[in-house]
C-alpha cells in the first residue's frame, strides 16, 4: 500500500504539455522535495495531487482512494491533504486568534500545541495587517493544520523570507513532520532546502519527471547538466582535460561524455605534489570557504577550498578522487 501514488498524470493545456506522464509514490513520513526551474510544473503537480488541478489523463491515489479533480466535485480539494500556496491570503484586520478561531475544531489543549509548533503565540493579538511575511506565513499554515491534515504540500514556502524567517519556518516544518505526525511534500528552487531536509528529490524539467534519488544522488550523480545546475556550482571536463583527470584516477573516458565535477571535490597541493599542474588566476573570499580558479591545459576550472593560503599566481597541483568521478 502507498501512502500517495501518482500514476501517468498528464495535463494538456492547448498545444502546451504542462505535465508529461508523471509517476511516482510516496510513503507516509517520507520527506519528497520537487525541484526544477520556473515553468517545470512543479505547482501544477501540487495542485493536481491536492485536487485543485484537473488532469488530462493519469490519475492520483491518496490513502488508497482516488483524488478527484475540480471538475468532478462541486468543492475542489481532497480530504487529509493540505496545499499551502504561494499566493495564500489572510483576512484583513482581523488579529490572529480570530483567524484561527474561526476554522478551529481543535479542543483548546490541541490548538494551544498548534501555537506553539508553529510559534506564533506571541502573535495571538497582532491584526494580519501588523505582520511580516515569514509572520503571515506562519499563521497560513496554522489555519490549514486546524483541519488536521495527514498530508501537507507546501509551494515554495521559504520564497521572500529573510534568513531569521526562513529558520524559524524550517523548525516549524520539522516539528510538523515529527511531533504532528504530518507527511510533507514542498517546492523549493534554493538547494540548500532541499539536500538537507528530504529524504527523495524529484527533479522536473519542462514537464517531465527526469531524476528520482537521495539528495546524495542526486547531487553527485545528476542525470545532466540542467539537473546538476538546479543544486549548485560545476565544472563539465572535456578534451584534454578531461583526459588527464581520467588518466589520474584511473576511469575511462566515455565517448560523446564529460566529466561533470563539483569544485569542492577538487583537490589542491602544492605545485610539487601529484596532480594536473594549474595556475591561480583568481580568488574570491566567501567566508567559510574560498572560491579559485585555475588555469590548467588550455582551460579553466573553478574550485571551492578552506585554504586560505592561495593568491593569484600560486601554481597547484589539481587532483581528483576516484570516487568522484561521473560523466553526463
Amino acid at each position: 500500500m502507498h501512502f500517495l501514488e501518482v500514476s501517468g498524470i498528464s495535463l494538456q493545456e492547448r498545444e502546451n504539455a504542462v505535465l508529461q506522464n508523471i509517476s511516482f509514490t510516496q510513503q507516509q513520513f517520507q520527506k519528497i522535495a520537487i525541484a526544477g526551474e520556473t515553468g517545470s510544473g512543479k505547482s501544477t503537480l501540487l495542485q493536481t495531487i491536492a485536487g485543485l488541478v484537473q488532469p488530462t489523463a493519469g490519475e492520483v491515489y491518496f490513502e488508497e482512494t482516488r483524488v478527484k479533480g475540480p471538475t468532478e466535485k462541486l468543492v475542489p480539494g481532497t480530504p487529509g491533504v493540505a496545499y499551502l500556496s504561494q499566493q495564500f491570503e489572510l483576512p484583513k484586520f482581523l488579529r490572529v486568534e480570530q483567524v484561527l478561531r474561526y476554522a478551529n475544531k481543535l479542543s483548546a489543549a490541541e490548538l494551544d500545541r498548534l501555537y506553539a509548533i508553529c510559534r506564533i503565540r506571541h502573535l495571538a493579538q497582532r491584526q494580519t495587517n501588523q505582520l511580516s511575511g515569514g509572520e503571515r506565513q506562519r499563521i497560513a499554515l496554522a489555519r490549514l493544520l486546524l483541519t488536521s491534515p495527514k498530508l501537507l504540500l507546501l509551494d515554495e514556502p521559504f520564497s521572500n523570507l529573510d534568513m531569521g524567517h526562513k529558520q524559524i519556518l524550517k523548525s516549524v516544518i520539522r516539528d510538523i513532520s515529527e511531533e504532528l505526525g504530518i507527511t510533507c511534500t514542498l517546492i523549493s528552487h534554493d538547494p540548500l532546502d532541499t539536500l538537507s531536509w528530504a529524504d527523495e528529490i524529484l527533479v522536473m524539467q519542462a514537464g517531465q519527471l527526469i531524476q528520482r534519488g537521495t539528495p546524495a544522488q542526486i547531487y553527485q550523480q545528476p542525470v545532466s547538466a540542467y539537473a546538476a545546475a538546479l543544486f549548485g556550482d560545476y565544472n563539465l571536463l572535456t578534451g584534454p582535460l578531461l583526459k588527464a583527470f581520467a588518466q589520474q584516477t584511473g576511469a575511462k573516458p566515455r565517448k560523446g561524455k564529460q566529466l561533470l565535477v563539483r569544485p569542492e571535490d577538487i583537490q589542491l597541493a602544492a605545485d610539487t605534489g601529484s596532480g594536473v599542474a594549474g595556475l591561480v588566476t583568481a580568488v574570491k573570499y566567501f567566508g567559510s570557504y574560498s572560491e579559485i580558479k585555475i588555469s590548467l591545459l588550455g582551460s579553466s576550472i573553478t574550485v571551492k577550498t578552506g585554504n586560505r593560503s592561495l593568491s593569484v599566481g600560486h601554481s597547484v597541483a589539481v587532483s581528483l578522487p576516484a570516487d568522484r568521478v561521473w560523466y553526463i
